[in-house]
């Protein structure tokens, strides 16, 4: 067996099948990121064109392949403390609300680490007994399955603070087969769940003191940003921030969220009560 290219009109098809399924609005030059991934699947099945993926994925009794091409093909690029500020934000957040449930969504949670960072600063800040949990989501069952396990290449470990690293993680194996391990106290804090951004209806998830939404949108076209922003609004608590990411901005999606600095927005009716606390964690 011998596979084509992908040619342009079996491109289009694949960009206009992975909107559909994650609002991920596929820019041309990923034409060949598209045909170098999905090529495995194509020898897994023995097909000679992407054309016949293309048909083979759409049936209705294929909803599994579907999602590993969803899997395939949507980024997952993140890394421990990634834009170090914002866990500057959450720690003071946290703290000035110690007392009460506090509750954080991350909700591009990808393999891990920045809901893992979360939770480090949380159990930081109102110790790892506090009444505080970290819920996190991915529309990715295979990177969802690595971030529940909480094990990494040693050189993951990069970005954490060295005497966090100590306390949360542990080595085992050497050399070539050393990896770092987030300890069960830290992982058990952490929910994992699958969620389709794109999809609304999450009512049971409840309210959040702060949503983390990094590095996502940066994927999504105006419409589905609007859709997205209009699906996780509901569970912002009043009084709540909303964090995207630095190269990110909420302007003209939504009247609902005004902003404190840039990547950080909350409700027009806590701005007041918020404003010197971003003051504080500009310093």
């Amino acid at each position: 067996m011998h596979s084509t290219g992908l040619n342009d009109q079996e491109f289009k098809l694949f960009q206009t099948l992975i909107y559909s399924l994650a609002g991920i609005s596929m820019a041309d030059s990923k034409k060949q990121l598209v045909a170098g991934r999905l090529s495995r699947r194509l020898r897994h099945y023995g097909l000679d064109t992407f054309d016949a993926y293309y048909r083979l994925v759409t049936r209705p009794d294929q909803a599994v392949e579907r999602q590993l091409m969803v899997d395939l093909l949507t980024t997952n690029e993140t890394y421990f403390f990634r834009e170090a500020a914002h866990f500057g934000v959450l720690a003071e957040l946290a703290a000035s609300r110690r007392g009460r449930s506090f509750r954080v969504w991350s909700g591009a949670s990808s393999t891990g680490e920045e809901p893992y960072t979360i939770a480090m600063v949380l159990a930081e800040t109102l110790g790892m007994s506090g009444n505080w949990k970290v819920m996190a989501s991915d529309i990715s069952l295979t990177v969802l399955e690595r971030a529940r396990a909480g094990v990494y290449p040693l050189d993951r470990g990069r970005g954490i603070p060295p005497a966090l690293l100590k306390k949360y993680c542990t080595q085992s194996g050497q050399g070539l087969d050393a990896s770092l391990e987030v300890v069960p106290q830290l992982r058990t804090r952490v929910e994992f769940r699958q969620i389709n951004l794109i999809a609304p209806g999450h009512a049971a998830m409840g309210k959040f003191d702060m949503i983390f939404l990094r590095n996502v949108m940066i994927y999504f076209d105006q419409d589905t940003k609007r859709k997205v922003i209009g699906n996780l609004l509901p569970h912002l608590a009043d009084d709540g921030i909303f964090i995207v990411g630095h190269s990110e901005t909420l302007s003209g999606i939504t009247t609902e969220l005004t902003s404190l600095r840039p990547t950080l927005y909350t409700r027009p009716g806590a701005r007041e009560q918020l404003a010197q606390f971003t003051n504080n964690a500009r310093r």
